[in-house]
């Protein structure tokens, strides 16, 4: 997000998302939906409308999670990213803050049909992703904790649509993503510092500097990667062979970060893409390995 155009020059917009698709992140809710599938699948969902409601729900949730971000971030992202749907004008704030309250009372309505354990996360996961974009973003490390959170619990909440036995065996899953987000999270935010100390923001690099920042990010990197060998209890030597490559881009990413100083050099080593796609390749490593599995 450093480095963006002033806000006063001309800002050129994605003219085939109309605002109000783009400020879903559409990408990031679908995927996020297809996780919670996974993890149903993972841990032996039956096939059936539990899995439609499941995906709508986290979806939707997800979209409006976003939308309410970036509502509280628009003053930010006018430095930062004024290319948002809210900076250059393509949706409006009182026009965002109605879209999300009605994205999060769907979210949590469909949530309803999957289960007690699913409404209760819905309800649970949409109260943080408010407080997230309001306030605990703006604490340093607690919002980082707070995005970890919100990761893990898709497929917490894909687990717990099959019930206490799901749930257990979704963990391992759970606590890998929450650890490969940290260390994504204090490297995005070493990435914004700038914008983020302009806008009062009292994340993690802001109070402390980059440097500590970004050997923080290796340090949970690596502990991602420790974490990532507790599935091979249930799905053998495979599962070590696709996780692998997984674990060498999440720890090149950070590692490529860990001399920086400054928000600009952080994005410049790509070290947030890298560990993007780490983590994509990991959740494809669970797939594969969890069919694998099957007998």
């Amino acid at each position: 997000m450093v480095g963006g155009s002033n806000p006063s020059t001309p800002v050129s917009v994605d003219p085939v998302l109309p605002g109000y698709l783009s400020i879903l992140r559409p990408t990031n809710a679908v995927v996020s939906g297809l996780v919670a599938l996974l993890a149903y699948l993972i841990v032996g969902g039956a096939p059936g409308p539990v899995m439609a409601w499941l995906f709508l729900a986290v979806v939707l949730i997800t979209g409006a999670g976003n939308t309410v971000n970036d509502y509280y971030d628009a003053a930010i992202d006018a430095v930062n990213r004024p290319e948002r749907p809210i900076p250059s004008g393509r949706v409006s704030t009182r026009g965002a803050a109605r879209y999300a309250a009605v994205l999060f009372v769907a979210g949590c309505a469909f949530a309803v049909p999957a289960g007690p354990a699913p409404a209760l996360i819905a309800v649970v996961n949409a109260v943080l992703l408010l407080l997230y974009a309001a306030r605990l973003k703006r604490v340093a490390f607690l919002g980082h904790l707070a995005v970890a959170y919100l990761a893990a619990s898709t497929f917490i909440f894909g687990g717990a649509a099959v019930g206490l036995v799901g749930l257990e065996e979704i963990l391992p899953l759970a606590l890998i993503t929450a650890l490969g987000t940290v260390a994504r999270e204090l490297l995005k935010a070493a990435e914004d510092v700038e914008g983020d100390r302009e806008g009062g923001a009292r994340t993690f690099p802001v109070r402390f500097g980059v440097r500590p920042t970004v050997r923080l990010a290796l340090a949970f990197a690596l502990a991602g990667v420790a974490a990532s060998a507790l599935p091979y209890a249930a799905w053998g030597v495979p599962y070590l062979a696709l996780i692998a490559p997984a674990d060498l881009l999440i720890l090149g990413g950070a590692l490529r970060a860990v001399r920086c100083t400054t928000g600009d050099c952080v994005r410049e080593a790509r070290a947030t893409t890298l560990l993007k796609v780490g983590m994509y390749l990991a959740l494809a490593a669970f797939a594969v390995a969890a069919l694998l599995a099957q007998p």
